[in-house]
């Protein structure tokens, strides 16, 4: 079965070992020659099975494929046209992909941003080229894929707030959390769920696992990472969404968060998690690990949902003394006044720009709560106030 030979076909080459690419990634260029040479001999043997999977193992579903010629191999690589919205000449394709695969690591610079209670996050970003054809593996093949129910982050038309409905009024509530979620990916486990077997030859999936990797693992700050991710713990979403569902246990995932809500024991559950878990190379956090009964203050991703989905009292209370100082001061007048700042010191278009934010602020807490009928007062307001400054 070759995949997406036609489907995924676009007419767009131009040449990268002369484009201004280059100067951000130099390793392609160099190994081109090179890799032209070993592409055509690595195609050949990889495509009758006939390269062992010592490395790794593992099953590489090449009984599928042990009849398709190098052509074939190379038409199914070239209809996923992974170069799309690059400069690359047609007869370079193959050879700078795989110089890229190579040597990924040379590829990323890393960022670190600010979480919101407190710490650093670390990010590995890909340049352009690398992100380019992650985009392209995302949107060729990675979204055709179905994930599991249970998952809700990474998906089109979920958010926390679909996340946090199903535990509304639950007599208990427990949280788990995964640690360093995204680093426990292994190749192994990209290569095994993200690109199956069934439907790509062992050199097109090794290529695709490396082209998303890191230093052999699931790198934060990559395009193709949280679908990626989706896919890996698909399998762990059934089981224990299933098991739990036999026991009428309401279960959700977002991202790393586990949550668990009903009448049950949730030793039993945890030990449960944690056995599937442990198969996988995961590890909970124990730190996160959370028991919430009905009689405290239940939370899920952020949202209040023990009598009904709610944001938090705190973020509320600072919102609409915001809003009300905006109303009875002036945007202007609250702005100086919360920086202390002398008149007419603040940059063009700063009211503007506020007042957005706490548009998006209130939009989020309709979002949580749409019957909320204070913030849709509020709304109100700051669309008209947002009239008087544009």
């Amino acid at each position: 079965m070759l995949r997406g030979t036609s489907a995924h076909f676009r007419v767009r080459r131009q040449s990268l070992c002369t484009s201004a690419y280059l100067s951000e990634s130099p390793f392609v260029l160099s190994l081109c020659t090179l890799q032209e040479i070993e592409t055509e001999e690595l195609l050949r043997k990889e495509s009758r099975g006939l390269v062992e999977e010592r490395k790794y193992g593992m099953m590489s579903g090449t009984d599928l494929w042990k009849y398709c010629t190098a052509g074939q191999v190379r038409e199914t690589l070239r209809g996923l046209d992974l170069l799309a919205g690059t400069s690359v000449k047609e007869e370079s394709y193959f050879s700078c992909l795989y110089a890229l695969g190579n040597h990924t690591e040379c590829h990323y610079h890393p960022v670190e941003l600010r979480k919101k209670g407190g710490g650093i996050r670390k990010l590995q970003v890909p340049d352009f080229l690398l992100c380019q054809v992650q985009k392209n593996i995302l949107h060729h093949v990675l979204e055709e894929f179905p994930v599991s129910v249970f998952a809700r982050a990474y998906r089109p038309k979920t958010s926390v707030v679909e996340n946090a409905n199903p535990h509304v009024g639950a007599e208990q509530i427990l949280k788990l959390d995964l640690k360093d979620f995204f680093g426990n990916i292994s190749f192994l486990l990209i290569y095994q769920f993200a690109f199956p077997a069934v439907y790509y030859p062992p050199a097109i999936r090794r290529l695709l696992s490396g082209l998303c990797c890191y230093r052999d693992a699931l790198p934060q700050g990559a395009p193709t990472s949280p679908a990626i991710s989706n896919l890996v713990m698909k399998p762990f979403d059934e089981y224990i969404g299933a098991w739990c569902q036999e026991r009428g246990i309401t279960y959700t995932r977002y991202c790393d968060d586990l949550t668990f809500s009903g009448n049950f024991n949730w030793r039993e559950v945890k030990r449960k998690v944690e056995g599937f878990l442990r198969s996988y190379g995961f590890e909970l956090n124990e730190k996160k690990t959370k028991i919430q009964t009905n009689g405290t203050r239940q939370t899920v991703t952020g949202i209040v949902v023990n009598e009904k989905p709610q944001v938090g009292r705190a973020y509320r209370r600072q919102l609409r003394m915001e809003i009300y100082y905006c109303e009875k001061y002036g945007v202007s007048a609250h702005l100086q006044r919360c920086r202390r700042s002398k008149p007419g010191k603040q940059e063009k278009g700063e009211e503007v720009r506020y007042l957005q934010s706490l548009l998006g602020k209130v939009h989020y807490i309709l979002q949580v709560n749409p019957q909320d009928q204070e913030f849709q007062k509020s709304r109100e307001t700051l669309c008209r106030l947002y009239k008087e400054y544009t």
